[in-house]
């Protein structure tokens, strides 16, 4: 491994004082003896004779030099101080674009690359910021969109009740019926708001402990069986033969499984079959829930797990939540330091969840 000797500035300063010394002092010399050379037989001839006035003369002829010396051996730096000193103004004038080349390894170079690696940061973090906002934005408008809709109908069918326009108590019962599973609807959308905002908060902990992938996901799917039979459905299941285990919060992880299994169902009823298979690739380990479904379209895809991305393109409830699940779901994988991800494989489906594994 080779190591770059990297000069101070320090020394580069100790070394063009020096330089400029040498040179001023050679130079005064020169200028001196050809002074004395032609002296007796010049203009000079009263300057050569008079010592005092010949040491004088000498000493402002060395300054002279040694200042001319000195600016022109640093004139490079003071350009490139210039440079960062305008780059810096540029900076603090809001034009977060500018760079200054790199042009040395020492305090001015290194200087430099933390100025631009300032502005670098600067400029994420404003950008950060603007994307928060516009988060913050989407999230106000979808929540008031989401809840609007269930207390339109609230209010409408308990102006209703409150008008007594109901025929009977059949009626009736009908329309409390609605107001409640609207309300239903509401508490499950606030329930969900409330998870999603606990789990991208950077202080949030998880409570790890080890975990039995293969009996998880066994009994999942039996609670599930149910629901399935409901949708005419059944779960087909394939797990290694080995144990596999995982450190994770229990709890989240079920949720996250419970979130995909419930999907699909939602929307892969049309076919018969939910397949859950457990993969242990060394290091890892693989969870995936097909459903035979309609394909998710490839240009969305890609986005199901942003928050309130509905596959079907509907703000509508009837198929399910407002679209946080998902988005819930890659939270606490990412939490995990895992990943998660959808994909159309011959006619299923697939969502994948990946961790770490013991």
């Amino acid at each position: 491994m080779t190591h770059e000797r990297v000069i101070s500035i320090r020394w580069k300063m100790m070394m063009m004082v020096f330089a400029s010394g040498f040179m001023s002092l050679f130079g005064a010399v020169l200028i001196m003896f050809g002074i004395y050379s032609l002296g007796y037989a010049g203009p000079f001839r009263y300057l050569v004779t008079n010592a005092f006035l010949m040491m004088a003369v000498a000493v402002v002829v060395t300054f002279a030099l040694f200042i001319v010396s000195f600016l022109a051996a640093s004139s490079g730096t003071i350009r490139y101080l210039s440079m960062i000193s305008s780059a810096v103004n540029q900076i603090a004038g809001g034009d977060l674009d500018a760079y200054i080349p790199v042009k040395s390894k020492d305090e001015i170079g290194r200087l430099a690359a933390d100025v631009n690696q300032m502005a670098s940061r600067l400029k994420e973090s404003i950008e950060e910021e603007r994307r928060a906002e516009k988060a913050k934005n989407e999230l106000i408008t979808s929540v008031s969109h989401d809840l609007r809709t269930p207390l339109t109908s609230i209010l409408g069918y308990l102006a209703l009740v409150d008008d007594d326009k109901y025929e009977d108590e059949v009626t009736l019962r009908h329309y409390i019926s609605i107001v409640h599973e609207k309300a239903q609807n509401m508490k499950e959308l606030v329930d969900d708001l409330f998870e999603f905002t606990k789990m991208t908060d950077s202080a949030f902990k998880l409570d790890r402990s080890e975990v039995n992938l293969g009996r998880m996901l066994e009994q999942l799917a039996e609670e599930f069986v149910p629901i399935l039979s409901k949708a005419g459905m059944e779960y087909r299941m394939s797990l290694p033969d080995q144990k596999v285990v995982v450190q994770a919060d229990p709890s989240l992880l079920v949720r996250v499984l419970e979130n995909i299994m419930s999907n699909a169902v939602r929307y892969g009823s049309e076919g018969r079959f939910m397949d859950i298979e457990l993969h242990n690739p060394p290091g890892w380990a693989v969870i995936r829930i097909a459903n035979y479904g309609p394909p998710i379209p490839a240009t969305e895809i890609h986005h199901i797990f942003e928050r309130f991305v509905r596959v079907e393109g509907s703000r509508s409830r009837n198929t399910g939540g407002a679209g946080l699940g998902l988005a819930i779901a890659k939270s606490i994988v990412n939490l995990h330091g895992g990943t998660i991800r959808a994909y159309n494989d011959d006619k299923r489906t697939v969502f994948e969840v990946s961790l770490e594994a013991k």
